[in-house]
Order: C-alpha cells, then sequence, then structure tokens
C-alpha cells in the first residue's frame, strides 16, 4: 500500500519537492532557485518555463535520492506563490509573458485608475481585498493591454490565465495533451476576481478589469482529485491545492477561530483564522479564504512583502556574508541596534499600510554603527512589521492571541524569534517541521485519498520544538514599536516626492 505522500512547494525564489510519511516526518527533499528577472524598478518576473523544468527536476531528484517509485505515493499536493499571474497558449503551452511576480508594482497605475471611483475599498465587500498591487487580477489586465497581440489571442480563447498551482497542475497533468485548467479556492481568492460568499468569479469585476472568462480556471476545493500526473508521478492523484499561507495555516493544525500562524518566507505571512464568517477589516487587512474540504471557511492575514528577502538583500547586494544563515551570528555579536532601524520597503509596504510608493530606508546611523547593527536591525524589521500585523488582527477580531505558531526558513533564526515573543508579550511556538507549506499541502491530499482519516488524526502529529516565552517588558517595547512607526513614516511616500 503506498504510504507516502508528496508535496510541490512552488516558491517565489524556489521550487522544492517533499516527502512525507504517515506521521508527517518528512523522508526526502529536493530544492533548486529559480532566476529573479528585473527588468525595471518595482517590476519582478520569473520565466513560467524555468519553473516548470526545475518542478520536473526537483521531482525527480527526492524521488531517486528516496529510493521510491510513484507507485510509493498515494496522493500528490500542490502549493504555491499566490498572486503571481502566468498567461500561457493553451494549445501551445507557451507562456505569452514572463510570469508577474506578488512583489510587482507595475499595476499602480490600474490601481489609481480603479480607486478613483470608490476608494482603495471599491471591491472589498466582494472579494476582501483592497486595491493594490499586490494581486493577480490586474496583472493579467496590464498583460492584455501591454503585450502586443494578447488581447486578441485571450479573446479568441487562446490565452488561459492562473497562479502558480495552476501553470504546474496543468503541465503535471499533460499540458497541452490534457492538462486540467483548474485553481482551488484559496487561490482563487488572491486573484481580486473571485466573489468570496459565492466562491465564484465575479462578472461585475471581470467585466471592470477587461479579463474574459474563458481565461478564467475552474475553482475547485483545496482537497480533491483533480486529474493524475504523467512522467515521473504517472498515474498519481493531483489531490490537493492551496496557496503557501493557507497551506502553512493547514499545516500548523490551525484549524479553529482565533488560531494563527506566522510564516517568515521571502516576505512574512500572518493568518488568523475566523471560522466560517467573513471578517471585513478595518484596519488594512485583507479577508481570505482558508483551505476548504467540505465547508466554508475564512481567515484574516496580513502580508509583509519583505521579510527574508531582506537577509537575500544584505548577502547579494550589501555582501555582508556569503551564506544566509550566518546572519544571526553577525546580529548577535552586538547586544542591540545601536539605535539603527531598517525600514525594508524595498517594493513599497504591505498590511497595515499598502503604500506602493514607500521604498527602503535606514534611520539612526552614526559613526559607530556597524555592519552588525545593520544586520540585527534587518532582523528585528521582520518582527516589527509582523508584530503592526498582529496589532490590526486583534483590533479587526477582537480576538487576543494566546500564542503565535511560525514557520518558514527564517523561524529557524533564535535570536528573531526571540525578538518577536519579546514584541508580541506573547509565547512564540515553533514546530519540529518547519516546512509547513509543503507540509500542509502534503495532509490536504492525504485527507482525499483517506490515508489520513480525520483533521483531528493530523492534529495530533504536530510537535513542538521550541517555545519562546517574552522577555522584554512592555513599555520598552511600546517605546521600541513606536520608534519603528516613526521610521516607517519617513519610508512612506518616498517614490512621490
Amino acid at each position: 500500500m503506498a504510504d507516502f505522500v508528496g508535496a510541490i512547494d512552488q516558491g517565489t525564489t524556489s521550487t522544492r519537492f517533499m516527502i512525507f510519511d504517515h506521521g508527517g516526518n518528512e523522508i526526502g527533499r529536493h530544492q533548486l532557485e529559480h532566476e529573479q528577472i528585473l527588468p525595471k524598478a518595482g517590476w519582478v518576473e520569473h520565466n513560467p518555463i524555468e519553473i516548470w523544468e526545475r518542478t520536473v527536476a526537483v521531482t525527480r531528484t527526492a524521488m531517486q535520492a528516496s529510493s521510491l517509485a510513484a507507485s510509493d505515493l498515494a496522493a500528490l499536493g500542490v502549493t504555491n506563490q499566490r498572486e503571481t499571474a502566468v498567461v500561457w497558449n493553451r494549445r501551445t503551452g507557451r507562456p505569452y509573458y514572463n510570469a508577474i511576480v506578488w512583489q510587482d508594482t507595475r499595476t499602480d497605475t490600474i490601481i489609481n485608475d480603479f480607486a478613483r471611483d470608490g476608494g482603495q475599498d471599491r471591491l472589498r465587500a466582494k472579494v476582501g481585498l483592497p486595491l493594490a498591487t499586490y494581486f493577480s487580477g490586474p496583472k493579467v489586465k496590464w498583460i492584455l493591454d501591454n503585450v502586443q497581440g494578447a488581447r486578441a489571442k485571450a479573446e479568441a480563447g487562446d490565452l488561459i490565465f492562473g497562479n502558480m498551482d495552476t501553470w504546474c497542475i496543468w503541465n503535471l497533468t499533460g499540458g497541452v495533451n490534457g492538462g486540467v485548467h483548474v485553481t482551488d479556492v484559496t487561490n482563487a481568492s488572491r486573484t481580486m476576481l473571485m466573489n468570496l460568499e459565492t466562491l465564484d468569479w465575479d462578472n461585475e469585476i471581470l467585466s471592470l478589469m477587461g479579463i474574459p472568462r474563458s481565461m478564467l480556471p475552474q475553482i475547485k476545493a483545496s482537497s480533491e482529485v483533480y486529474g493524475k500526473g504523467v512522467g515521473t508521478l504517472a498515474g498519481i492523484p493531483i489531490a490537493g491545492d492551496l496557496g503557501d499561507q493557507q497551506a502553512a495555516l493547514f499545516g500548523q493544525t490551525c484549524f479553529s477561530a482565533g488560531e494563527a500562524k506566522n510564516t517568515y518566507g521571502t516576505g512574512c505571512f500572518m493568518l488568523l483564522h475566523t471560522g466560517g464568517r467573513v471578517v471585513s477589516s478595518k484596519n488594512g487587512l485583507v479577508s481570505t479564504a482558508c483551505a476548504q474540504t467540505a465547508k466554508k471557511e475564512y481567515a484574516l492575514e496580513g502580508s509583509v512583502f519583505i521579510a527574508g528577502a531582506v537577509v537575500q538583500w544584505l548577502r547579494d547586494e550589501m555582501k555582508f556574508v556569503e551564506n544566509s544563515k550566518d546572519i544571526e551570528k553577525l546580529a548577535a555579536s552586538v547586544l542591540d541596534s545601536n539605535g539603527v532601524y531598517v525600514v525594508p520597503a524595498f517594493t513599497g509596504l504591505g498590511a497595515p499600510h499598502w503604500d506602493p510608493d514607500a521604498r527602503g530606508a535606514i534611520l539612526g546611523l552614526t559613526r559607530g554603527t556597524s555592519q552588525a547593527h545593520i544586520a540585527r536591525a534587518a532582523l528585528e524589521s521582520i518582527a516589527f512589521q509582523s508584530a503592526e500585523v498582529l496589532e490590526a488582527m486583534q483590533k479587526d477580531s477582537g480576538e487576543k492571541l494566546k500564542e503565535l505558531r511560525v514557520d518558514g526558513g527564517a523561524a529557524a533564526n533564535d535570536l528573531l524569534m526571540q525578538f518577536q515573543a519579546d514584541l508580541l508579550g506573547v509565547p512564540v511556538l515553533r514546530p519540529k517541521v518547519l516546512e509547513t507549506t509543503a507540509l500542509g499541502a502534503a495532509y490536504l491530499a492525504g485527507l482525499t485519498v483517506d490515508l489520513w482519516k480525520s483533521r483531528e488524526e493530523i492534529a495530533a502529529h504536530w510537535q513542538l520544538e521550541q517555545r519562546f516565552e517574552p522577555r522584554m517588558e512592555r513599555a520598552a517595547a511600546a517605546e521600541r514599536l513606536g520608534r519603528w512607526r516613526e521610521a516607517v513614516q519617513r519610508a512612506r511616500g518616498w517614490a512621490r516626492s
């Protein structure tokens, strides 16, 4: 009997394939980075063909290294960077343009035009989202409006669209030879095109954006069999699909209203489960769909654009370290940031500010400032941004969190996790399996094929690795947050000045 589940985790900077056993333990993985294409300031693109080739490579390598055959997998789950838009030709399988990444801000003119009638919250009642460059619907409009021949091809029915989950599943199931064109509710909820209540594409918004409905994938539940794999995964049910942050929420077994997690990846993403109700935010958050199996489930989410990416910047552009993991050692070599604040608004600010014109800033520099102080301030910026999001969540939901579950690559950084607990004033819980995004996708796929019988069975597998208790006095934490807010204000609107 097949007793393992595979998960493709297609992320912003890399693609990985992971294999889990029935106990939720990792037994194999492989990961490859892909190119970050930066044509202009504020533009971020990926090559979809490169990503698909990386997906094939990591899947094959992980299976071989684990000495497993396709028949050993009960199912496959897919999770992905959300809001990154791909438009491709359904007949040739070739992208019509590079994937426009969630961080990209080129749609600011489109967003501003829409906001002139009804403001930034014009569509929030339907889609749970503010008008922002972040989401994928306006990216599709940009391609149709700016890439020669795209609109005519789309209206002729030749072009189709999807977030990265749709692109991967279409190729996994055969591509031009019968590939299925689907997405799930969590990914659809990040397009600005799906009505959160009906869980269907909204014709009025499609008309507003000039996007033909024929381009859009069929919206499915997060846990069902969409099709069967070809190639390395021939015959394996593709049985789970959800956006990376909802996958992490599921992998952290936050199944009930009031439970929250924060993922520290390229960006930082905090989700608070709100049960079966859509909570409309008044504090700069978004309402989104949770992984859905038998009933409607929703969450509040706050998205920080630059989190772990600030460490990559210190490594690649500033040359502070050769390896990302060395940032913690450098930052820990000083007692504090010596009054330095780094605001990493490289592509604007996300929740709760939603300011695409903000730009990065380093404040508080003196003659005594060292690389270590800047490194520490950069790490602290991740925690500061997360603290602002949690504050907004508590205001919107009326709930005071008792603990925060964390995951993602930067969650392995003890210095960052301790500072996060200090700022929030609640314990931060780090699980033994940090890759909860892939684990969540695997769990959902396994549920579909009855490898796991219930959510309760899954929850029993969650294991604590380390608990970080707050140590900082609340007055000191409030003072640091106050200074952080001052720094943010100085970075806001810079691109307009």
